[in-house]
């Protein structure tokens, strides 16, 4: 897995997680912002443009990250955020490895599996994959996807270097993912986002990440789609992050 970085690796150490589809810019705002406060990672997660590997399942990203902290940042950060893919690769890695942060922020994630829609996902992408290199179609998708129109360079160049399996492989497992029962253990304070114009399949999944875990707080967006938050408004996101951040309980430093 490779990785983006910003800031002192002497700060607090910050993980972001995109989401599927995307690629680091997804938080490239996000890192500008708070790089002086902070020591910012963002994984470019696999199968995605300008990862090294191919996608397999949010089972090993979570795993590859664990190690990761494990083996650079000694075996614990101080906050993972994550959008849809990412919040649910975070949830993961959180199930795995209850104690690798003292914070966690998690937008617009799905813990309901959709068996209809993953269904439809190998033969609808295998028709539709050639028309995604197409810069007409990437702009009918960017504007139903409501991204800010400055990241669409960004979207159609990565979009357009994914390979058809791995996008089939990291929308079928984003569309089957569900909670563990392990992440009943996990110690981190979690906060959960998510747009007021979502899906209610993520509003649902966001009530059920809440009775999962021991402490946080969740916050309907009013106004907002799947991935507003961070994609859409990076200045109050990063507030976000940084008031999270200033009412930690915790002295330790990651």
């Amino acid at each position: 897995m490779k990785y983006k970085e910003y800031g002192s690796t002497n700060s607090k150490t910050i993980i972001f997680l995109h989401g599927g589809g995307l690629s680091w810019w997804n938080y490239r705002e996000e890192a500008e912002i708070l790089k002086n406060e902070y020591h910012i990672i963002i994984p470019i997660l696999d199968g995605h443009a300008g990862s090294d590997k191919h996608f397999s399942t949010i089972e090993s990203n979570a795993s590859d990250i664990i190690s990761f902290i494990n083996e650079h940042l000694n075996g614990s950060v101080f906050m993972l955020c994550g959008l849809s893919l990412g919040g649910q690769i975070l949830l993961e890695i959180l199930s795995q490895q209850g104690d690798i942060c003292q914070h966690a922020v998690i937008e617009s994630s799905a813990v309901i599996s959709s068996k209809i829609t993953n269904a439809f996902i190998s033969p609808a992408f295998r028709l539709s994959y050639p028309l995604i290199k197409q810069r007409w179609f990437a702009n009918m998708q960017f504007r139903q996807l409501r991204l800010k129109s400055d990241l669409f360079d960004d979207y159609y160049r990565d979009t357009a270097a994914v390979l058809k399996n791995d996008m089939i492989a990291f929308l079928k497992a984003s569309t089957s993912y569900q909670i563990k029962r392990s992440i009943n253990n996990c110690s981190a304070d979690i906060h959960i986002y998510f747009g007021e114009k979502e899906k209610s399949i993520i509003k649902r999944s966001a009530v059920l990440i809440k009775d999962a875990v021991r402490v946080g707080s969740i916050t309907e967006l009013p106004g907002m789609y799947h991935g507003d938050f961070s994609i859409n408004h990076p200045t109050e996101y990063a507030n976000a992050v940084k008031a999270i951040g200033e009412k930690s309980i915790w002295n330790r430093k990651s």
